[in-house]
């Protein structure tokens, strides 16, 4: 173990026990009310989002679904998978063996052979190798959609998502959770916060998960602490410190395959890999300070700075390419992976308001910078160099001793970039506001090749733009439209090859509005992508950028009260994404034609959440169901005749609020127990999704 392993391990373990002292404690205290415990005369200053400013729904020409606390604990979703799964904007992609996120946004995805980025607080925190995020110290999941690059900058082509952090509140308030689930699933989920003064507060949230698995042979570990500290500097001054440590131990699955485009064949728990590799280890530390300063009521500074390491370090036996013969041998591959990842940001933004003659103006005004550094070292030996069949109908695990595997790749990639962004929204009347935005990037790539010991750079210079109009119809009823521009540098970019970035423009046109009073918020959008210099190879081989794709939509996004004590969740999209132009799949070197559909991309997606709140001998009772649709899905991008077959899950659960200190939930997931498949890469890389499975939990609050 490295020094800084050492060092976040043993942070982890004095900040863990620290926690359960604390959480003694305040249990100590349950026969306080919480007025008494409240601290008086403390000044709490408004929360600011950075690089989206103060607007409510109907004054944004954007689409966005903000998945709060309660929509999360509703679902019982602990990972960010599950809870982007309550976004029909968003589809499920090749998740690495079930070692870090991926996901497609209105259809398009990032670069596939790094995770999907992700913000935390508007820092760039998806990138890297820490790890599936777990939703441990998160309040909220914002989807952002559309290109966002007049503010963020470089991102992912169809939208953005973006975590918000749970934060020191100056009221003592904590919860412990323990859960029990099928396959020998056991977590323990700790929150605490309090005021350690007048003008200082901390939280720290943890949480502790050993599971096995539907899948044969597979037992995870994970384990995470988030503690927080906020400080009230003065009356109009805030400072927050956040520390992120998580480590987690995940065997290397690929999935099954299937057998002459059948899946099904062989049962959905089967592994081809080999337990003897281990679990590949990974781990995450961050740190996150951000200063807020309000000059007054209109004017507002915001200062951050957010450093991430990241990595990921084992074996892994995985499922090769060649089809299995008639008796069901099936070749395979052993590489070693050892990968580390830094991110640092910095930004310093100011917003505000003023008037010029008639014109109301709020305007965003910023500057960032950040650096992505990406080391790779991969060792690797294939089955024609080493026998690794395994029999896909009669698998023996251990049957030889694991190869050790040959040199592969040793890299190397640093990206660089400085921004400068402004936003301004302008009122023109009481009913129309435009909104003109604009960020010009410059960066640099370098990408140090030690195994052939070469170097070689890239740069380039860009200007994202946006520019929306909101017509306010009514009290409760929006009208906009919205054009903006998007870009992504490509991975492995030189001045030799050329890769210009990945970049996307969209036009949206859609509806913000409240129903029932505003109990129900809303957005209906029609949008249209377009996407090009998609990563691609010539006949040689060789990297290059000519690839063309487009996504067109509707979407439907829904929650609210409909009555009293009865709650919906409603998000609905019909997506069409594809190939623009024949390009050549970078992975297979196969011809993709024009026309072809994008992988993992579903037409028609559903999600839908109800919740009935009754009582049960005078106490709270919350009755819940929930559904999701997902549509039949290209599962190989060189092969369009494979396809995933749709699905639909359905989950009950019920929470029971026994006392004010303890709940109880109780969840059954994939009710039918349908089996159904959630992603793929190849027809021999396919991800099967859980089986019917219960979960129990109860929640002690002090």
């Amino acid at each position: 173990m490295n020094n800084l392993s050492a060092r976040a391990t043993l942070l982890h373990s004095v900040t863990l026990s620290s926690c359960v002292l604390m959480a003694n404690a305040a249990l100590a205290q349950t026969n306080e009310t919480k007025e008494n415990r409240e601290l008086e005369n403390v000044v709490v200053i408004g929360k600011r989002q950075a690089y989206q400013g103060q607007f409510t729904a109907l004054e944004t020409p954007q689409s966005e679904l903000t998945i709060d606390s309660e929509a999360l604990r509703n679902a019982g979703a602990i990972d960010l998978n599950q809870a982007l799964d309550l976004s029909s904007s968003v589809a499920r992609q090749n998740s690495f063996g079930g070692l870090w996120n991926s996901f497609a946004v209105r259809g398009f995805v990032g670069d596939g052979n790094l995770p999907s980025n992700y913000l935390v607080n508007g820092f760039n925190a998806g990138r890297g190798f820490g790890g599936p995020r777990d939703l441990s110290g998160i309040e909220s999941v914002e989807v952002l959609k559309g290109p966002r690059a007049a503010l963020f900058g470089r991102g992912e082509p169809g939208g953005t998502i973006n975590l918000v952090a749970k934060r020191p509140t100056f009221e003592t308030d904590g919860e412990v959770r323990l859960s029990a689930g099928s396959f020998d699933t056991y977590r323990t989920d700790v929150d605490w916060t309090s005021p350690l003064s007048d003008t200082v507060a901390v939280r720290v949230v943890g949480f502790y998960e050993d599971a096995e698995s539907f899948r044969d042979t597979i037992e995870t570990k994970k384990q995470g602490l988030t503690p927080s500290f906020t400080f009230l500097l003065n009356e109009r001054s805030q400072l927050v410190y956040e520390l992120e440590y998580s480590h987690q131990e995940i065997p290397f699955d690929r999935g099954v395959i299937a057998i002459d485009g059948e899946l099904g064949v062989i049962p959905e728990r089967r592994f081809l890999g080999e337990p003897g590799d281990g679990p590949i280890e990974t781990e995450a530390v961050g740190h996150q300070i951000e200063f807020q300063h309000d000059f007054n009521d209109n004017w507002s500074a915001l200062l951050g700075f957010n450093y991430r390491d990241t990595s990921l370090e084992g074996f892994a036996t995985e499922n090769g390419f060649s089809a299995p013969d008639e008796d069901g041998n099936f070749g395979r591959f052993r590489r070693f992976r050892d990968y580390d990842a830094t991110y640092q940001v910095f930004r310093a933004e100011i917003s505000g308001s003023f008037d010029t003659g008639n014109f109301a103006h709020r305007i965003i005004v910023g500057v960032d910078a950040d650096e992505f550094e990406n080391d790779q070292f991969i060792l690797r030996i294939r089955n024609r160099e080493f026998n690794q069949e395994i029999n896909i109908f009669n698998p023996v695990f251990g049957a030889f001793e694991l190869p050790e595997p040959l040199p592969n790749a040793d890299r190397i990639e640093t990206q660089e970039s400085v921004g400068l962004y402004i936003q301004d929204q302008i009122s023109l009347t009481e009913k129309i506001d435009i909104r003109l935005g604009a960020r010009i990037d410059d960066y640099d790539q370098k990408l140090n090749n030690r195994r052939s010991n070469t170097i070689s750079t890239f740069s380039e210079t860009q200007v994202s733009p946006q520019f929306g109009v909101v017509y306010k119809a009514t009290e409760a009823l929006s009208l906009y439209a919205v054009y903006g521009e998007n870009f992504r540098p490509l991975s492995g970019a030189t001045d030799d090859n050329n890769l210009d970035p990945n970049e996307s423009k969209s036009t949206e046109i859609g509806l913000n509005f409240t129903l029932n009073n505003g109990a129900i918020e809303g957005t209906f959008a029609i949008f249209d992508v377009e996407q090009s210099n998609i990563s691609t190879v010539d006949e040689d081989f060789n990297a290059t950028a000519v690839g063309e794709a487009g996504s067109q939509g509707v979407e439907l996004d829904l929650k609210g009260d409909l009555t009293d004590t009865l709650s919906v969740w409603l998000s609905y999209s019909y997506i069409d994404a594809e190939t623009e132009n024949a390009f050549n799949d970078p992975d297979f070197g196969t011809v993709v034609p024009a026309g072809s559909d994008l992988l993992n991309i579903p037409e028609n997606q559903l999600s839908l959440r109800v919740v009935q709140r009754t009582q049960l001998a005078g106490k709270s009772l919350d009755l819940i169901g929930g559904l999701t649709y997902v549509d039949e899905r290209n599962g190989f991008f060189s092969d369009q005749d494979f396809k995933l077959p749709s699905y639909t899950t359905v989950q009950i659960a019920t929470n029971y609020e026994i006392s004010e200190f303890l709940e109880l939930r109780a969840e059954i997931n994939n009710l039918f127990d349908e089996e159904h498949y959630t992603n793929s890469f190849a027809d021999v890389w396919v991800q099967p999704g859980t089986p019917r499975n219960v979960r129990l939990s109860t929640t002690f609050r002090f």
